[in-house]
């Protein structure tokens, strides 16, 4: 069974990097197989891992890699819980995106709810950004010559269904390696790069307090080995440029509100 790296872990929670393609619950398909089950889960490599049960307390999508969190007891998990709830958990994400995208900004556009309720319920979605570099490789993706992406920090407000993804569509600048939401074009380009199939999303910080001491807590993931690519077409050491940027803005002011209707793209 798959071994999860351990940034953090004390008798109350842990704090692990979740890898791409694997799902925090047990998918439907999984909990009918019951104990005969072959797929994993991350709570079910945890259980193994530790000896432990462990209580989630945020999700991640299956194709997002990146840090997380969990509790080992209901209690805990609640206290966790309500800090997200409060907005006190400081999330930031690391993405690639096409095109040329504006140095920061605010996506404040809300988004369907992901129940099934009739009539569509739309829900208040709030995402800053800040671009942390661009860059662009000789390779063609339609009618240009060459192909540009940024690479971004962003930071949900609000825990919305695939938010950070649905919000970048809206902006046009959709996520590469999004099968869902993204642009199929600039896709194949990075499958072919990598000769594998990867969203370019991963939770890279969390910051929160810890329930039982108060004590300010951060960590940040290491970088999957299919970002290498992207730091080394675009000329980019990921030790200097970015490790400076994670804690460096405290709170991300936002210069502009980004309207989707009038939203450009530079590809």
């Amino acid at each position: 069974m798959q071994h999860l790296r351990v940034l953090y872990s004390d008798e109350v929670l842990i704090v692990f990097e979740k890898p791409a393609g694997v799902s925090v619950h047990p998918s439907e398909r999984a909990i009918r197989q019951g104990e005969k089950r072959t797929e994993t889960d991350v709570i079910r490599i945890l259980r193994a891992q530790t000896g432990r049960s462990v209580y989630p307390v945020h999700r991640l999508d299956r194709a997002t890699h990146g840090v997380m969190v969990m509790a080992f007891d209901g209690k805990t998990a609640g206290l966790l819980q309500q800090q997200f709830k409060q907005g006190e958990v400081q999330k930031r994400y690391l993405l690639m995106c096409r095109g040329w995208l504006q140095d920061s900004g605010r996506i404040e556009e809300p988004l369907e709810s992901d129940s099934e309720q009739e009539p569509v319920v739309f829900q208040d979605a709030v995402t800053d950004f800040h671009t942390l570099f661009r860059f662009e490789i000789p390779v063609s993706s339609g009618k240009h010559s060459s192909s540009r992406f940024s690479v971004v920090q962003a930071s949900p407000r609000t825990g919305r269904f695939h938010q950070i993804r649905r919000h970048f569509k809206k902006i046009s600048h959709p996520l590469i390696g999004d099968s869902m939401h993204g642009d199929g074009r600039q896709n194949r380009i990075w499958r072919e790069i990598l000769q594998d199939k990867r969203l370019f999303l991963m939770a890279w910080t969390i910051g929160f307090r810890h329930p039982r001491t108060q004590e300010c807590m951060k960590f940040r993931a290491r970088f999957a080995k299919f970002w290498h690519p992207v730091f080394d077409r675009a000329g980019v050491c990921p030790v200097e440029t970015l490790n400076q940027e994670t804690w460096s803005q405290e709170t991300m002011v936002p210069v502009e509100v980004v309207d989707a209707a009038s939203a450009t793209s530079s590809f």
